[in-house]
């Protein structure tokens, strides 16, 4: 396995903010800025690709993803700066013959190869002919290294303990907005006694316990840490930005100076305010909310 080198700000900043929604409550807001890590390669998804671009040892990537994916475009951006062969299976056949959309854009100027196949052949991929029939549709190189969807695997989880460690004796509760559940299950991993994490939600379905267990046990053999998941905030769904919401983050920007990228730090940041709000932190704590992202384009 040959290392790679982190190529930007690692450990990335912990900084506190005056927010009183959360400060009448007694509680201390700091905003753990993964964000700054990298200008093309943002917070998680670079923590969950360092130990998969080391296993993959210069081979092609090949990964998956729907039309605005974050995962997508680091993988992109990856090759480009190590020199390495990328392919993206896209979902959704019809954007073949559209113009490219500026995330898909940034992934072929990053040299990143698209393939875009069918909706139905995509969600088979689950099963346990479906990866191998995508990659055969996409040409993919017979030495690829497969990366998941949204790159959630047990060396993703492993990455991202890093981001517990960074946080240890600095905050009592870490939180995090969750798709594929990699981030929430090895930052809870890495966190200290006495610490817990939270993870809020993006997407419907009551699914992303069961996922965060899954990892654990596929990247350490069983569970590791305190952490919990909330359900209540996806908005309506994966990338679903309500007027509410989008009203929400604009405050904050106001408030703070800091774009908030709406499908994951948006609803993540708006999750706590409501839940400091409710009690759910006792005075005192001291509460990290982790900036993934920064808004694209």
């Amino acid at each position: 396995m040959s290392e790679v080198r982190v190529p930007g700000r690692v450990p990335s900043p912990l900084v506190e903010i005056a927010d009183e929604r959360f400060s009448r409550h007694g509680v201390r807001l700091l905003l753990k800025r993964d964000d700054l890590i990298h200008p093309a390669l943002v917070g998680n998804k670079w923590r969950k690709l360092v130990p998969s671009l080391e296993a993959a040892g210069g081979r092609p990537l090949v990964t998956f993803g729907g039309a605005w994916s974050n995962h997508l475009r680091a993988t992109a951006a990856a090759g480009r700066l190590l020199g390495l062969e990328t392919v993206g299976i896209v979902r959704g056949d019809e954007l073949a013959g559209r113009e490219l959309n500026p995330s898909l854009a940034r992934c072929a100027a990053d040299g990143m190869r698209l393939c875009f196949v069918d909706r139905s052949a995509y969600r088979g991929k689950a099963g346990p002919e479906g990866p191998a029939r995508l990659l055969r549709e996409a040409g993919a190189p017979p030495d690829a290294f497969v990366v998941p969807e949204g790159g959630s695997n047990g060396l993703a989880v492993r990455g991202c303990a890093a981001l517990g460690e960074e946080l240890r004796g600095l905050v009592d509760v870490a939180a995090v907005a969750c798709g594929t559940g990699g981030t929430l299950a090895g930052m809870a991993a890495g966190l200290g006694p006495g610490q817990r994490a939270l993870g809020v939600a993006v997407l419907k379905g009551g699914f992303l316990a069961g996922e965060v267990r899954r990892l654990q046990r596929e990247a350490f053999g069983g569970p590791r840490g305190r952490w919990e998941v909330e359900e209540r905030f996806h908005h309506g769904g994966f990338a679903r930005v309500p007027a509410g919401l989008e009203a929400f983050a604009r405050d904050f920007e106001d408030r703070h100076g800091l774009g908030v990228e709406r499908v994951y730090v948006a609803k993540l940041l708006h999750a706590l305010t409501v839940l400091a709000g409710e009690g759910a932190f006792p005075p005192g704590t001291r509460l990290a909310a982790v900036v993934t992202g920064r808004p694209f384009p």
